[in-house]
């Protein structure tokens, strides 16, 4: 598939890296970047209660692959929220594991606002403590257009503010600092669509044990990504997309104006993570490996 392609490197600071599901973090307060810049909270969930919020979300059951020749089959039991902090407060957790499940060689997790919550326009962020991805976890937080059901992929729009695990970082050993934003929009001229994909070296791990912010500010005008915005204010985007209202087919323009759902997901393998067979899964060589969310917030203007 034909991609833009945005590189930014920073300077290298590998940190020591603990167990894939580490009970103990140091995660920040809850506040993340808070109500700045004009944006007021207008839906949240903190994980906090015990259980996983049904009137939220739904957890996916399905062994298809993502459309990506991924090696997993999601289970609602891959999902759960629980207390394993020392302020008391809760997360959720997304677990992979190697057990056989319908023909599938791995179990993990899926979940989705689809029905629930949906919005258009605003900032949206996640604190996620993310495992071990090397090699073949797939860990993601993004967003698909609410019209997916009646208007098919791309044109529905995707938003992806985190990926990581990328076959580029496994190659390069840089998976602990490898990460992506992407976008997808338009239709299909024979395999390929129009679509961004940021590919970024974060200037110390964000495998580190520790939870970090991903923020997604979208106006409609233009969409802009960051990284840890809670520590470092002033950070530049690690993507950026003008979304100028368009009506040509295959400008960005065109698809970014109408309400997305939230997804958070861990795959196992497939073309992102350039494994398309479980013999070269290792991640979970040692045990299950979990992605952990202390919280994700969406912000609009009033």
């Amino acid at each position: 598939v034909a991609t833009m392609r945005i590189m930014v490197v920073g300077a290298a600071l590998l940190l020591s890296l603990l167990p894939s599901c580490w009970s103990g973090t140091t995660a920040p307060d809850q506040t993340g970047t808070g109500e700045t810049d004009g944006y007021t909270l207008i839906w949240a969930d903190y994980f906090d209660d015990g259980k996983l919020d049904a009137d939220n979300w739904t957890c996916e059951q399905n062994g298809l692959g993502g459309g990506n020749q991924e090696l997993q089959y999601y289970l609602p039991d891959n999902v759960s929220v629980i207390r394993d902090r020392s302020d008391g407060r809760g997360c959720l957790r997304i677990e992979a594991r190697r057990e056989e499940c319908e023909g599938k060689a791995f179990t993990s997790g899926r979940l989705n606002t689809e029905g629930k919550f949906s919005f258009a326009y605003g900032k949206v962020e996640a604190s996620i403590r993310l495992p071990s991805t090397a090699d073949g976890l797939w860990p993601a937080f993004w967003l698909l257009g609410a019209d997916i059901r009646s208007n098919p992929w791309p044109a529905c729009g995707e938003i992806d503010i985190l990926e990581m695990g990328n076959a580029t970082g496994i190659a390069e050993g840089t998976q602990t600092r490898y990460f992506n934003g992407a976008c997808h929009w338009g239709t299909y001229v024979d395999t390929w669509h129009p679509e961004l994909a940021a590919h970024n070296l974060a200037p110390y791990s964000l495998q580190d044990g520790e939870y970090h912010l991903y923020t997604l500010i979208w106006e409609p005008e233009r969409i802009t990504m960051f990284l840890d915005k809670d520590r470092f204010p002033d950070t530049e985007p690690y993507l950026s997309l003008d979304i100028s209202a368009s009506e040509d087919v295959m400008s960005a323009g065109k698809y970014f104006h109408h309400m997305h759902f939230i997804i958070f997901n861990l795959a196992v393998g497939g073309i992102f993570t350039g494994i398309m067979e479980p013999s070269g899964i290792t991640a979970l060589d040692t045990g299950p490996a979990c992605m952990y969310v202390d919280f994700v917030k969406v912000y609009q203007r009033r």
